[in-house]
């Protein structure tokens, strides 16, 4: 399996798992996602935030990156300006724009194409320091942040009775002959 071939798994992985999330977060109350629960990010709520506004930053970079300028439509989507800002208290607000930000990813990744993936991307990080690192590197970063933080997010679900269901990227991969 080629990089890109990788990638183009793991953007509908990425944005098949959040859904399933979601709906699982949905059968909560607004008391018990917010909850603290002794994440790093404190709550269901606070961790669904985090990788939303960590998402908007990466897009927000890359948007501002010359041979992808244009190609996300960022338009009144929040503007984070750390990995804490809380893009929205309300599960319903915050979903659609989890949606939005999922399709942005798999229209993006489906429009790479190997050249892109070898090439360097140069970015800011939020405190100012300068950056550049092949987007190939940036791409796994981003994908294995969802993981790691999604997999918090089961583990507390699952401590508050809800079950996220399978998770297994097994699930999405065909069989082959």
């Amino acid at each position: 399996m080629s990089s890109l071939d990788h990638f183009r798994l793991m953007a509908p992985y990425n944005a098949w798992m959040n859904t399933k999330v979601y709906a699982a977060a949905e059968r909560l109350t607004a008391d018990e996602l917010s909850r603290d629960r002794g994440a790093f990010f404190g709550s269901i709520l606070g961790t669904l935030n985090h990788l939303v506004a960590a998402d908007l930053i990466w897009f927000g970079r890359l948007a501002n990156h010359p041979p992808f300028s244009g190609r996300f439509d960022l338009a009144g989507l929040p503007r984070p300006t750390s990995v804490s800002f809380v893009v929205s208290d309300d599960l319903s607000h915050l979903r659609p724009i989890r949606e939005r930000i999922d399709r942005m990813i798999v229209g993006f990744v489906d429009g790479l194409t190997d050249a892109d993936l070898a090439g360097a991307f140069a970015y800011s990080r939020t405190d100012g320091t300068q950056r550049r690192k092949l987007l190939s590197s940036v791409l796994s970063h981003i994908f294995n942040h969802q993981t790691h933080h999604r997999g918090q997010v089961s583990t507390l679900l699952t401590q508050a009775g809800v079950d996220v269901g399978v998770t297994d990227l097994l699930a999405l991969l065909p069989d082959i002959d």
